[in-house]
């Protein structure tokens, strides 16, 4: 009996070959390589989009579709009623332009802050209701505690948003809710007791308003302004906190919108010819965040133009006048409705195109084979090591085996 023999021989085993054991080891560090990669160019991608840098094409181009819309609907109500850009009906239409400018304007810049207030509708409506009911002890009696009121409720909100790192919409529409409570402890409407009428001083308002959306656009240009109030917008990880740099442009927006929408509910009490009637004000939202939209301001934050939001008033407030003098009777909440709808729209628009163009990194890589490596190929799944010496590490063999 040899020792040599098949019967008495180990089962031979799989060879075992280190070039396998490279090539996994290869695997592995080009692929943790590659997601290091990709996680230094999304910090870099994230970096260069907040820095402000936007273009501004893609709202000027907007604007002028806006200004001629304005023109389309002016020339259909002069068509319908020459008489409406004459006065005493042009001071009405500019008292309406007006208001529904503050709450745009209202809107626009909590958007860009990244906290929109959903809260400037009911706001407005609590405003009309307490001048109505007021309005008899005289403008500022009667304005100061709507101002006061909706002061400390802003401040509130916007010390919840930043301490708590909230969404702004949840938190305003917490905000909201609680204004519809007083709205609606009305059970019949409100007759306007108040003898104020702002049509004397329409064009001086409306102008007010012209000058404030057009020198907010304008400021919205500038990059360290744009990248100061939208320092909120999410990037990255939305529920990591922002720090304490961004409760000046939170509360302070969130505040300057409480008074435009007091402003707001002011002028449309006072120029009303009919009682005011209570409900709930968040049709007035929908069509203020709507036309902030529609105007090109971003839903994301920060992004917008510059005389979009005044072009976008002038448009909706001819169509209203038009609509209104046609007997289309047409609900609130369904117009709303469609110019959200519009801005959704506007909004991919402005965020495909107008964030900024990321400039070239240098050379990129280059994955052809060098000469140095023959068998590499830039798939790791068809990588093959290079041919070696077959070996049977047989234990027979060699200068103590049988055939020695």
């Amino acid at each position: 009996m040899a020792y040599d023999e098949t019967t008495y021989r180990r089962p031979e085993e799989q060879p075992t070959d280190p070039a396998a054991y490279r090539a996994n080891t290869l695997a592995a560090a080009d692929q943790r390589r590659r997601a290091e990669e990709m996680e230094s160019a999304e910090a870099t991608v994230d970096v260069r989009d907040d820095d402000g840098r936007d273009r501004l094409g893609i709202h000027l181009g907007w604007e002028v579709v806006l200004l001629l819309a304005a023109g389309a609907f002016g020339f259909l109500l002069w068509r319908l009623d020459a008489n409406a850009f004459q006065r005493p009906a042009l001071d009405g239409l500019l008292i309406t332009g007006a208001a529904i400018g503050l709450l745009t304007l209202g809107a626009g810049l909590t958007l860009r802050a990244g906290v929109p207030n959903l809260a400037i509708g009911p706001i407005a409506l609590a405003a009309s209701l307490h001048y109505a009911e007021q309005g008899d002890l005289g403008l500022l009696k009667a304005v100061i505690p709507a101002l006061i009121i909706a002061t400390a409720g802003a401040l509130a909100v916007g010390t919840l948003v930043v301490v708590l790192h909230v969404p702004g919409w949840v938190a305003t529409l917490a905000a909201a809710l609680g204004v519809i409570v007083y709205d609606q402890l009305r059970v019949a409407p409100v007759a306007v007791q108040g003898g104020y009428d702002p049509t004397d001083q329409a064009f001086f308002l409306f102008g007010g308003f012209a000058l404030l959306a057009v020198l907010g656009g304008a400021l919205g240009t500038v990059s360290p302004v744009r990248r100061w109030l939208g320092s909120l917008r999410p990037g990255g990880d939305p529920a990591r906190r922002r720090g304490v740099g961004v409760a000046v442009p939170v509360i302070g927006s969130l505040l300057l919108s409480s008074v435009f929408a007091v402003g707001a509910g002011i002028l449309i009490a006072a120029q009303s010819k009919g009682p005011i009637v209570p409900g709930t004000g968040l049709e007035w939202t929908g069509i203020a965040v709507g036309l902030a939209l529609l105007a090109g301001t971003s839903a994301y934050g920060r992004r917008g133009g510059m005389f979009g939001t005044l072009f976008a008033v002038i448009a909706f407030t001819l169509y209203l006048d038009w609509s209104n003098r046609k007997n289309l009777e047409i609900a609130l909440f369904a117009t709303a409705a469609a110019v959200l709808g519009g801005g959704l729209i506007v909004t991919r628009l402005v965020e495909s195109f107008g964030r900024p163009l990321l400039p070239a990194n240098g050379d990129e890589w280059n994955a052809a084979p060098t000469t140095a490596a023959q068998n590499w190929t830039p798939d790791l799944e068809s990588w093959t090591p290079a041919t070696t010496a077959s070996r049977t590490d047989r234990w027979d063999e060699g200068p103590w085996g049988s055939a020695r």
